[in-house]
């Protein structure tokens, strides 16, 4: 067994995982999760098929990155959307979705339970998507694959 494993550079700094030391996080499995999601591009062919109405000048959280954080989450157990308040701050599930991490940048925050609640949980009696002020996001039933 190897002492260590490097995983594929991000944008922030290289990921190693060291079997030497104390446990640091027990969602470390999602590094291997997200790498095989980069390999095969299974979020981002999931959130091509989504419409995105909201100003591009605002957004902190693109679709790709919502799809992405909301199945990782279920794949890691937690089914609760209401786990994403403290999810939302945690560097493995950052380092997941691209976020850049270092030392000079103070906290990085993900998408919290309200964002993907409407990603979610849209009403069906929205008429225009592109005019409602919370339901910004739909499917795309002519994107599919």
């Amino acid at each position: 067994m190897p002492k260590q494993f490097v995983f594929e550079q991000v944008r922030s700094c290289p990921v190693i995982v060291n079997f030497n030391d104390k446990p640091v996080t027990s969602d470390a499995g999602l590094t291997l999760i997200t790498e095989l999601d980069r390999k095969r591009e299974i979020t981002s062919r999931l959130a091509a098929c989504f419409k995105d109405y909201r100003d591009p000048n605002k957004i902190l959280h693109p679709v790709n990155s919502l799809i992405a954080q909301r199945i990782y989450d279920l794949i890691m157990g937690y089914e609760d959307i209401n786990d994403r308040e403290t999810l939302r701050h945690d560097p493995i599930f950052a380092l997941a979705v691209g976020k850049v991490i270092n030392s000079e940048q103070e906290s990085i925050t993900l998408a919290g339970k309200n964002t993907l609640n409407r990603l979610e949980h849209r009403p069906e009696d929205v008429s225009s998507r592109s005019d409602s002020r919370y339901h910004r996001i739909e499917h795309s039933t002519s994107r599919y694959t």
